[in-house]
């Protein structure tokens, strides 16, 4: 009686706790997001009363660099990583939330078109990294981790393959500062490529949801671009997200037979518990705002809370981008990295143009 007592108290007790311990990071996600909101409205209505005509900087650009100037500057405290780390959440959030934007015949017919894109850029990136890691002497493990999170989805992939394969802590931290590093250098550089191509919204949004690794930085891409571009690469890289398991899958058992070690007991499982569930709360929001189950007051409010839970993640984006700690990593994996990373730029740019009739 008295251990029941006891188990009933320290429940909350311990959710108290990690509330303590998340909340001063959340707060300032929120003052960084805040903030870049408010510089967005202020540098516009300061070009406005001086007549001058400025650049349409968006808050998800004014976010990220705020973040990327506390976390190089001053840092972030210890205190405040917990909740720093939760933009995670808000991402995966955001994305739920942003389905309600979507009917449902939009997702198939655009996803039908991305899944074979993604086949492709998959199939054509993995053997592509595999080859450059070789070539220049990496670990084969750590060229593993590097082909998957360049090909898949950036740190997520690398997080579930390192567990998958076995690999040492070091290649996964070398393989996951390489593709923060390049992705942070490709949310500003596709938009300017985007912009000076003349692509459509339609043809940039899945090119940036192909060619990007990192989903909060495909997101942020997207909205740097256009509303109606975010959007679209979001779509396609869930998409994309939707391969993790698979992938991984094979690398397991390819790592299994090479090592001579126990394979995958129960395939089914294993997938599972590598696919990302956000995906499934994307499709469903879609398929009650197909249904007209939301009025548009609805709809509204829930794309909001899509931006909302979008802004603490583009805070995270900067707070987690630690320069000095990517240049401890060695230039060889980055070499790798980059080098894949512009021929997986060019190879998904070609690939959208090719299908870009297909999208009219």
């Amino acid at each position: 009686m008295a251990s029941s007592i006891a188990l009933l108290h320290s429940r909350p007790l311990g959710s108290f706790k990690r509330i303590a311990q998340i909340l001063p990071g959340l707060l300032l996600l929120a003052a960084v997001g805040y903030a870049g909101k408010s510089l967005e409205r202020s540098f516009a209505a300061f070009g406005k009363a001086h007549h001058l005509t400025l650049p349409n900087i968006e808050y998800v650009l004014w976010a990220i660099v705020i973040g990327l100037v506390i976390a190089n500057t001053t840092g972030v405290p210890a205190s405040f990583k917990p909740g720093v780390a939760t933009y995670e959440f808000w991402l995966k959030a955001g994305i739920v939330l942003l389905g309600s934007r979507f009917l449902l015949g939009d997702v198939l017919k655009l996803g039908g078109i991305s899944l074979v894109l993604v086949a492709i850029e998959i199939a054509l990136s993995l053997l592509f990294m595999t080859a450059l890691g070789r070539a220049f002497g990496l670990k084969p493990k750590l060229t593993t981790l590097l082909a998957v999170g360049s090909s898949i989805c950036g740190v997520s992939a690398i997080i579930a393959t390192k567990g998958a394969i076995d690999a040492d802590d070091e290649d996964s931290s070398f393989a996951i500062a390489a593709i923060l590093a390049l992705g942070a250098i490709a949310l500003f550089i596709f938009p300017l490529v985007g912009h000076w191509l003349g692509m459509s919204d339609q043809a940039y949004g899945l090119w940036a949801g192909l060619g990007i690794d990192n989903t909060a930085e495909v997101t942020a891409a997207g909205a740097l671009y256009s509303d109606a571009a975010a959007k679209v690469a979001v779509l396609a890289k869930t998409a994309r997200n939707a391969m993790i398991g698979f992938v991984v899958l094979g690398y397991a058992l390819h790592w299994a037979r090479k090592e001579g070690t126990e394979g995958v007991a129960n395939k089914a499982a294993f997938l599972w518990a590598k696919f990302p569930k956000f995906v499934l709360g994307f499709l469903v929001i879609s398929a009650v705002a197909t249904a007209h189950v939301f009025s548009k007051d609805q709809l509204t409010s829930l794309a909001n809370l899509s931006r909302w839970a979008f802004l603490l993640t583009f805070a995270g984006v900067g707070l987690r981008t630690n320069i000095a700690e990517m240049r401890k990593q060695g230039l060889r994996p980055f070499v790798v990295g980059a080098l894949g990373e512009v021929a997986i730029a060019f190879l998904t740019l070609g690939l959208v143009f090719g299908a870009e009739k297909l999208l009219r």
